[in-house]
């Protein structure tokens, strides 16, 4: 009962992990996957799942490890480490907020009926998460996620069996399938798997949000209950991938239908899937439970990039600055940033989100081996290092992802 009880008290970290995933990679991209191709990027969401998962696991084990965030570590590895850190983080953090909000922006009109500016909305969803963030801090974001956690996994398992019951639907006469190992195939697999299940270089969230939640259970630091909170949050991002991937393929793939690049169509469309399989009066309930998805998704980033690159500002330029200050004025920063990307490229959501999850995966390579070198490094006592299945699977993964940016390179800049 005790064991049962410290458990209990270390979820959250592992549940704030799934929040962050499960939203473009899973209500955009993998209901893509399903929709234009079938079955055949199953092999691929499982390898990019497999081959990630020691790099997101090296964040909670550094923190059980040490007590302290993977940037630190990272800064003990060398200042070089950090500021290769740092100019990745600024690349990217500025168009994955963007991407998230705007479907958080189609889904909130979607879900309210309205055909409001996607633009305006998406700078009202990143004012609200900013605001909410700076009043409630972490532990009001770990209860709030913990609750649309549970309505978002009950509702997709209930749809994903309702598809199921109902079988796949009739391709439409003449429906010629998508080649895959063409140009645009290619492209849009390695953009599947940039977040799949998210980008790796948001892993230094998990040793944040570990420390966050060491220092709200009273310092307690204990690696087989911290990483049991992050496995399990992992394994439940690893089965919805593949349960949105079979809802798109299930009632899309063949049907002439296309995912629409305008947030609120496209929003319609995805909360259409649910309902096509449990019947009309499912549609308020998915589409309370896809907001609240694409929400949580939102909140974390933002939550998440103020975090890791406030403290990683603090750490490269501003020592004398109080942590708390410099994490919400990156907020502040973040949001506002995001809101114009958002104005610039939102005529195509598409290629807002493509244009974020590449970018991740050609980069995650880097941040990988930067990962594993922390972890096997001297600051990590022995007992804590990772078991010799993992340091084998991490090498992989290391070899998987720089033969898949290879390739991407390759191919959009000589095919």
């Amino acid at each position: 009962m005790n064991q049962r009880k410290q458990l209990l008290k270390a979820f959250g970290p592992g549940i704030l992990f799934a929040s962050t995933c499960i939203g473009v990679s899973h209500l955009v991209q993998s209901t893509r996957a399903g929709a234009d191709y079938g079955f055949e990027l199953v092999i691929f969401i499982v390898l990019a799942n497999l081959f990630k998962y020691p790099f997101f696991e090296f964040g909670s084990r550094y923190a059980a490890a040490t007590g302290k965030n993977l940037l630190e570590g990272y800064l003990k590895e060398g200042k070089w480490v950090l500021w290769l850190y740092f100019i990745i983080s600024l690349v990217s953090m500025f168009t994955v907020t963007a991407a998230v909000t705007f479907v958080t922006a189609g889904m909130l009109n979607n879900l309210l009926g309205i055909d409001f500016n996607p633009t305006y909305m998406s700078g009202l969803i990143l004012l609200f998460c900013t605001a909410v963030l700076m009043l409630g801090k972490y532990h009001l974001l770990d209860t709030l996620l913990k609750i649309i956690g549970s309505v978002l996994l009950i509702s997709t398992l209930v749809a994903f069996f309702g598809v199921l019951g109902k079988g796949r639907i009739t391709p439409i006469e003449g429906f010629i399938p998508q080649e895959l190992f063409e140009r645009n195939g290619i492209i849009f697999l390695i953009a599947l798997m940039g977040w799949m299940p998210t980008a790796v270089d948001l892993s230094t969230w998990n040793s944040i949000w570990a420390v966050e939640k060491m220092k709200d259970n009273g310092g307690q630091s204990n690696l087989k209950n911290i990483l049991f909170d992050f496995n399990f949050g992992y394994i439940i991002t690893a089965v919805l991938a593949l349960c949105f991937l079979t809802l798109g393929a299930y009632v899309m793939y063949g049907s002439g239908e296309e995912l629409s690049s305008n947030s609120t169509v496209f929003s319609d469309q995805v909360v259409s899937l649910y309902t096509n399989a449990l019947g009309s009066w499912a549609y308020p309930v998915i589409a309370i439970a896809a907001f609240s998805t694409m929400f949580s998704t939102t909140i974390t980033v933002v939550d998440g990039y103020g975090r890791s690159m406030g403290e990683t500002l603090r750490i490269l330029f501003f020592r004398h600055k109080n942590a708390k200050t410099m994490y919400y004025g990156t907020m502040v920063l973040v949001s506002a940033m995001a809101f114009l990307f958002i104005a610039y490229l939102s005529s195509n959501l598409k290629d807002l989100v493509d244009l974020a999850t590449t970018f991740s995966f050609v980069v995650a390579p880097l941040i990988a081996w930067i990962n594993y070198k922390v972890i096997m490094s001297k600051q990590i006592a022995s007992e804590f290092r990772p078991k010799p299945w993992l340091k084998t699977l991490a090498i992989s993964g290391l070899i998987f992802l720089t033969a898949f940016a290879i390739i991407y390179l390759i191919v959009y800049f000589l095919m």
